[in-house]
């Protein structure tokens, strides 16, 4: 008995594939990922140039204060008006009265800084990089550190006389405690598998200091110097009511003798502006010697 096979309807199948779609040969939708930093585009406040976004504070506030002024809300008894003020300080330049006052103080407050700072870098050192070092200097340092400096101007005047001398010890004694405190902090802050792997690679203590133990605790030394350009401002401002016959805290005395607060503000004007820019110098010296080290600048 002979049983035939009939071979399949080849069309028929095709048909019936064609009919229904397979699940699989629907292609999703891609729809674009868009990171979170960028998200909400780039309009709004976000297309304003930052120099003019970072100056709409200050405008705001000299407006408010000359409205303030016009407006007979502030006294000039109490506060001068920023027109006053612009002129007080057009006078000064032209007469030269505030250039000569800038230079003195900067003089004082470069002394001071040279002086504290060798002191201070050269205390850490010791303290850092030996444990004797630390025993012999950290205890006496921090002892030291609690005392209000600048309830010491009496003993400097006593000590060091009138004249310059007390004023630079002063902004000296400031800076040498914040670079003291950040640049020990920050040989003390050195990963110590860094250590490790120097030694690994043979080098010797000395190799270890300049290529490894220096290198990472120079983030904290510039950290260490902002603050320490902060304390010399404030340290000169103090020194400066020391007997002073020229700086910027010399004019302050006497425009408060005579009751000038059109002056008094430009002088402060003037310590906030070379404050600022010796920030600015650390932080541009900081983006040059630090290249080596990301950071987050912010989104």
């Amino acid at each position: 008995m002979t049983v035939d096979h009939a071979p399949p309807d080849i069309s028929a199948i095709s048909k019936n594939a064609s009919a229904e779609e397979p699940v699989d040969s629907v292609q999703p939708a891609l729809e674009a990922v868009t990171p979170a930093g960028v998200r909400g585009g780039r309009g709004g406040l976000r297309s304003v140039p930052r120099w003019l976004r970072r100056t709409v504070g200050p405008v705001l506030l000299l407006v408010l204060w000359q409205v303030s002024s016009s407006a007979g809300f502030l006294s000039p008894d109490t506060l001068a008006s920023p027109g006053t003020i612009a002129r007080a300080a057009g006078d000064l330049v032209a007469d030269g009265t505030l250039p000569n006052a800038m230079g003195v103080s900067l003089r004082r407050v470069a002394a001071g800084l040279l002086l504290g700072g060798a002191i201070g870098i050269g205390l850490a050192l010791v303290s850092g990089l030996s444990r004797l070092g630390e025993d012999l200097v950290d205890a006496t340092v921090q002892m030291l550190r609690t005392v209000p400096w600048v309830g010491l101007i009496p003993l400097f005047i006593i000590w060091l006389g009138i004249g310059e001398a007390p004023k630079v010890a002063l902004i000296a004694l400031g800076v040498a405690f914040h670079l003291y405190l950040n640049v020990y902090a920050g040989i003390r802050g050195v990963d110590e598998q860094l250590v490790e792997a120097g030694h690994s690679l043979g080098l010797g203590r000395w190799g270890l200091i300049r290529h490894v133990v220096l290198p990472g605790a120079l983030p904290g030394a510039m950290t260490g110097l902002r603050y320490s350009l902060a304390t010399a401002w404030l340290a000169l401002v103090f020194g400066e009511s020391i007997n002073a016959d020229a700086g910027i805290g010399f004019l302050m005395n006497q425009a408060r003798e005579f009751f000038r607060t059109d002056v008094i503000v430009v002088c402060l004007v003037v310590y906030a502006f070379l404050g600022l820019l010796a920030d600015a110098l650390v932080r541009t010296l900081e983006r040059l010697l630090l290249q080596w080290r990301p950071t987050f600048k912010g989104q």
